[in-house]
């Protein structure tokens, strides 16, 4: 019978959710539901010192907010593997359980060294010139532990009740083997493999074990992590083997860094690029630093989620625009790149462009408007309150903006009527003929019966003819005095949008004010 795909995410709750946090877990989601499986939360916090209140209430808003939400797991209903908290399942005795088994077979061992020892034995091998220093199949010889000790004088220490850790015990000069999806075969000499610790002192699993006993206990078929976990993937290849279940090991697929965006280097949560780190804002109490998150910055969802999932990943054509369906459909691990993807702030910036393009003007009118109550309160403007003439708006503004909150300052003079006018336009363009010509399509454009865009544009254009300009000569210009600046939408569909009253008392306002 084929092994039910089954892939979690596990994160511990130590601060926010990086979004190279949120890429693993979406690379593990795509799988999963491209292969009809399961995608589980289940919450690391085997390290209680470095627990940050709120933290998990925050990975689960985040995963919501991503649309990527678990089947299973913490926060998203149980299955029958609960609990999905590691510290509860500590209290179950499932890891000491895995931690003897280790010992028994003599693939483990206690360490009693106190952490002056282990400093010491750190000075003496950096003295001796060793390049990285570590507890291993060399150096634990010269330590406190049950390998050096004899029976008696381990039982003594045990039954006093003496601090101690439980320590894997690599073998020397030995090569372990292992397969990634993504960069193939991967072969490390034991010698460069350290005694890891899998039980600390208070009886707490370390990474190392907690994580390997419970992807065994919950059937977990692929393993999706960051590149940094490779060093210790060797450690984890030999406790599979040595609790004799290498055939419950899971496939191993080690994600590319996220990269700055000159190349150099991991991307931080401190990195400034202008861009969040973070799906949503997050706060974080033991720094007191505040993090700007995705959705507070106006990203849809549905475009963060498609710039993550091209940062590391390719799916073999020029498409770029994935709907959360299609990159389902188009994921494969054979298609995660091993080196390194570099963050890029503006092509962030271009994928909610995309989105926001995409959306509709309804929708578009429905975010956008929360906006324009607040910048219109106190005055008598009416307009945001109809709802086509929004529509028009943002249909007109859209094409330049990345973001809803920006159509606000890219359109404010559809609703607020100007008082001042673009300075260097003026300059360049105001002069006798330029006036004679805004006061003659002026007045030719209150005869008018139909005020489309079609229609306008013709008028300009004859008016212009009939004094012997080029319609080129004053299109800025009468822009600047429909709407103050000089850039903007479509002129002609502006014109049609605000209205044959409104475009004539504009045009008569500006003719008297400007000199």
């Amino acid at each position: 019978m084929e092994k039910r795909v089954r892939l979690r995410f596990a994160p511990s709750p130590t601060g926010g959710l990086h979004m190279g946090g949120v890429r693993t877990a979406l690379f593990s989601y795509l799988y999963a539901k491209k292969h009809g499986g399961d995608f589980i939360l289940r919450i690391e916090d085997t390290d209680q010192t470095r627990y940050v209140k709120g933290a998990e209430e925050y990975i689960i808003a985040a995963l919501k907010w991503c649309g990527i939400e678990p089947n299973e797991g913490v926060g998203f209903g149980d299955g029958k593997f609960a609990p999905y908290r590691q510290s509860e399942r500590k209290e179950l005795g499932i890891y000491a359980k895995y931690a003897k088994q280790l010992i028994d077979s003599g693939n483990a061992y206690y360490a009693f060294d106190t952490s002056e020892e282990l400093d010491a034995m750190r000075k003496r091998l950096e003295a001796a010139k060793v390049v990285a220093p570590q507890y291993n199949s060399v150096s634990r010889q010269n330590m406190r532990n049950s390998l050096t000790l004899s029976e008696d004088d381990v039982k003594k220490l045990l039954d006093a009740g003496t601090p101690h850790v439980v320590r894997l015990k690599v073998p020397r000069n030995e090569e372990i083997r292992f397969h990634d999806i993504i960069r193939g075969w991967v072969v490390v000499n034991s010698t460069q493999v350290d005694d890891k610790v899998l039980l600390k002192s208070d009886g707490m699993p370390t990474y190392h074990l907690a994580h390997i006993v419970d992807d065994i206990e919950m059937e977990v078929s692929h393993a999706v992590r960051g590149e940094e976990w490779l060093p210790s993937a060797p450690s984890h290849v030999l406790i599979y083997r040595y609790l004799g279940m290498e055939d419950k090991m899971p496939q191993f697929a080690h994600l590319p860094l996220i990269l700055k965006t000159d190349g150099n280097g991991k991307l931080s949560k401190r990195d400034k690029s202008g861009i969040p780190m973070f799906p949503l804002d997050w706060f974080d109490e033991r720094t007191n630093e505040s993090y700007v998150g995705y959705r507070e910055s106006g990203f849809f969802p549905e475009a963060f989620v498609n710039m993550l999932a091209m940062l590391g990943w390719n799916p073999g054509t020029t498409q770029e625009i994935f709907s959360l369906d299609e990159l389902v459909e188009a994921f494969s691990f054979e298609r995660v790149n091993k080196s390194g993807a570099k963050f890029d702030p503006e092509k962030t910036k271009w994928f909610n462009q995309q989105y926001l393009r995409a959306k509709s003007d309804s929708e578009l009118a429905t975010l956008f408007s929360p906006l324009l109550a607040e910048n219109l309160k106190g005055t008598q403007e009416s307009r945001h309150k109809n709802q086509a003439f929004v529509e028009g708006v943002c249909k007109l503004v859209k094409e330049k903006a990345h973001f809803v909150s920006e159509f606000w300052a890219n359109g404010n003079y559809f609703f607020i009527t100007p008082t001042t006018y673009d300075a260097d336009v003026i300059k360049k363009r105001w002069n006798e003929q330029s006036a004679t010509f805004i006061k003659e399509v002026t007045e030719a454009f209150k005869s008018l019966s139909s005020f489309t865009a079609a229609e306008t544009e013709a008028t300009f254009k004859a008016t212009a003819e009939k004094l012997g300009m080029g319609p080129g000569q004053v299109m800025q210009l009468f822009r600047v005095c429909l709407s103050g600046v000089g850039g903007g939408p479509m002129l002609f569909e502006m014109v049609e949008l605000l209205g044959k009253e409104v475009v004539v008392n504009r045009l008569e306002t500006a003719t008297n004010n400007i000199k």
